[in-house]
């Protein structure tokens, strides 16, 4: 057994565990990261690729990278098609703000660069964890990649594991809430290699269901479909997959370009939040706290919008050796999530077509999609959501 010390130990070595460990190094505090998925399976998870405005100037001005800018794709819009018509939410004209295109995977890319750059403790492949928050201190516990047991003690231990969180597990019973929602489609993504069908992002509400046309490169294209939650990927072949895509997108002048397909994959949805996101020296952030649908794009920014808030509550209790300023967090956290959580619900619901959905519930919709595209008010609604809230003071 190897036993060290540190300020603050993270549990997850994705942008969030990442982002917050680069944080607080330029603030002076130390950290170790640790995860159970080695180095290339993290880089080679195809996630969300949308960053909102706030979560670009977060990477960019706290010396992260600017690939985001130099590489990844502007949009200033979005369009939402129904009817067979597409309507077009202009983020600069509304809200003065836009998003960019860029992977999650090119976000961890240049997050653990720039923590092997600053000689960062990131421990990727480990085996075995446990967390331990009954003693004064936090101890995480776990077996490297060449069999040596490690402990770690921590100030603060930081749980950004996932939605799948041991860390809000170590939450002693009856201390935290949970609000789940289970939603009765997924989507099914898959790959293209095809150019792009279009410069922006197209969200599409059909009788067929819902479909999305995003990007990825110049020649590879991501795009979605809503399906069963129990669909399996391997049912489906190049062929059913057009067909679906076709009748759920094409008509009055536009058209799908298409390609060979890869990298099928059925997405469930879910809401999930818990609070407090503080117990004592335990603060989860991101999925192990929440997780949103992935309709808004809103997965990622709250985790990095978390990593943000939370940065800040640290180096106030290292600051002013109050724990108190720990509690602030939540409260700090919770207003943006809840905000994303009425917006991911409100565009899932309005976008998709649930399976008992009556003609009324189908006209509906689409009076819903025609008031938001028909007045300026609504627009610039959509816009700000989209685009994101301002950082919470």
């Amino acid at each position: 057994m190897t036993t060290t010390r540190t300020q603050v130990a993270i549990v997850g070595a994705g942008p969030a565990g990442l982002l917050l460990s680069h944080l607080l190094h330029r603030t002076g505090i130390e950290s170790i990261v640790i995860d159970n998925r080695g180095y290339e399976q993290i880089a080679g998870t195809i996630r969300a690729g949308i960053l909102e405005a706030g979560s670009v100037r977060l990477l960019v001005d706290s010396g992260v990278s600017d690939r985001v800018l130099t590489e990844g794709m502007r949009h200033d819009g979005v369009v939402l098609r129904f009817h067979g018509e597409n309507h077009r939410i202009d983020f600069q004209d509304l809200v003065g703000e836009s998003v960019w295109l860029y992977p999650q995977t090119e976000v961890f890319l240049d997050l653990s660069a720039r923590r092997a750059a600053d000689g960062g403790d990131v421990r990727y492949g480990v085996t075995d964890t446990v967390v331990d928050i009954a003693g004064a201190r936090p101890v995480v516990t776990f077996t490297e990649s060449d069999g040596t047991r490690v402990e770690v003690a921590a100030d603060l231990l930081i749980g950004a594991d996932g939605s799948r969180s041991m860390c809000r597990h170590a939450f002693p019973a009856g201390v935290r809430d949970e609000w789940f929602r289970e939603y009765p489609f997924a989507w099914f993504g898959f790959l293209v290699e095809a150019p792009p069908s279009h410069d922006e992002l197209i969200y599409t509400r059909s009788d067929f269901g819902f479909a999305l046309i995003s990007q990825r490169t110049s020649t590879m294209q991501r795009m979605y479909f809503q399906c069963r939650p129990d669909e399996r990927p391997e049912d489906w072949d190049d062929d059913r997959i057009w067909t679906e895509m076709r009748k759920r997108v094409n008509g009055n002048g536009f058209e799908l370009a298409e390609g060979p397909i890869s990298a099928k994959t059925v997405l469930p949805f879910r809401s999930f939040v818990t609070a407090p996101m503080r117990h004592d020296k335990l603060l989860l952030a991101g999925d192990a706290a929440h997780t949103v649908p992935p309709t808004g794009a809103k997965g990622l920014n709250l985790a990095l919008a978390d990593v943000a808030v939370l940065a800040e509550s640290i180096a106030d209790f290292y600051g002013t050796g109050d724990a108190d300023v720990l509690d602030r967090y939540t409260e700090r956290a919770l207003d943006r999530v809840w905000r994303a959580q009425h917006f991911s619900y409100w565009a899932t619901t309005m976008l998709h077509t649930a399976a008992d959905a009556s003609p009324f519930d189908r006209q509906r919709q689409h009076g819903e999609l025609s008031m938001l595209t028909g007045s300026r008010h609504g627009a610039a609604y959509f816009a700000e959501a989209y685009t994101g809230w301002q950082h919470p003071k």
